[in-house]
């Protein structure tokens, strides 16, 4: 796949980040992580994100995400494609990403850079040093340390010509509206804040029609369902939804820091896809908690 032909693929539909699988000892458990990915194939969602922030990135092994990447590309060949995270400092996340390129993978979502804050200057150095260590698609992730302005992204649209796509996980509606504007269709754009159904329809408004979804990994059915209202403007199942699941979903993921992905891990083994524990520094959710979500992914019926 070109990176031309990636971004065609990334610019509609619905997109996830599949969590990584870990037995009771914290190590990748590749068996129920295939069995995950052939679960979640035939759901429809446009691409699959993998070793990425809900798949625990930031506490894989190089090992681990080896190990991980290459189940994904060689479990879902055919099916869906498959992004790699890559992030951390530039050399080590070239590294990353020329190891996602070798395994097969389609492209990659470069995460931010590891504690330091940086420069303009620095961020474009950053960004371009890994787009010209592969030949495959990169999409920059704007979240955190990683806050690239519309002119440097001009910059690197222009001396990068296989950065095809832009996440947002900040927030700032003026940053998105004018790297939409200045940008224009040099980019796929796509939603990234946590839980991003919350947003879903505010981002459709200025541009940006797609976004991943954390809770695909547990009620796919609801999250095509949800994306489906968005898409078509049906605003009663859009808010229906917003009220009746995701609003008490996000009681729960804001009771402690990095719930965001600890949720989704206990939502995945409440619908009988045991995914294992969060590896440390996160923590896994109370038993009163999981009853909390086990009550929202009830009321929404099979999946």
């Amino acid at each position: 796949m070109t990176p031309q032909e990636l971004k065609l693929v990334l610019s509609s539909g619905l997109l996830s980040f599949p969590v990584t699988d870990f037995d009771e000892q914290h190590n990748f458990r590749p068996e129920t992580y295939v069995k995950r990915l052939e679960w979640l194939a035939p759901y429809g969602a446009t691409a699959l994100f993998v070793a990425g922030g809900t798949g625990e990135f930031f506490s894989l092994t190089a090992s681990d995400y080896t190990n991980v990447v290459r189940t994904a590309v060689e479990t879902c060949r055919g099916k869906v494609p498959i992004l790699a995270g890559a992030g951390g400092p530039t050399r080590v996340a070239i590294a990353y990403a020329q190891e996602a390129e070798r395994l097969g993978a389609q492209g990659i979502l470069l995460m931010p850079h590891y504690l330091t804050e940086a420069s303009q200057d620095g961020l474009v150095a950053h960004v371009e040093a890994i787009c010209n260590s592969v030949k495959f698609g990169v999409v920059i992730y704007n979240r955190g340390i990683c806050r690239l302005s519309a002119d440097s992204l001009e910059i690197l649209a222009a001396r990068c010509p296989n950065l095809i796509g832009f996440k947002d996980g900040i927030g700032d509606v003026e940053l998105m509206v004018t790297i939409r504007r200045r940008l224009g269709d040099r980019f796929s754009y796509l939603g990234g804040l946590p839980t991003a159904e919350l947003f879903a329809s505010a981002y459709k408004a200025i541009g940006v029609p797609v976004y991943s979804s954390a809770v695909f990994n547990f009620i796919p059915k609801t999250a095509i369902q949800f994306y489906e209202a968005v898409r078509t403007n049906d605003e009663t199942t859009v808010n229906h939804l917003i009220d009746t699941f995701f609003l008490p979903y996000l009681a729960i993921r804001n009771k402690k820091a990095g719930y965001a992905v600890s949720i989704v891990k206990a939502g995945a083994t409440l619908v009988g896809q045991d995914a294992g524990p969060v590896r440390a520094p996160l923590i896994d959710l109370s038993g009163e908690e999981r009853e909390q979500l086990n009550a929202l992914i009830v009321a929404q019926g099979p999946q």
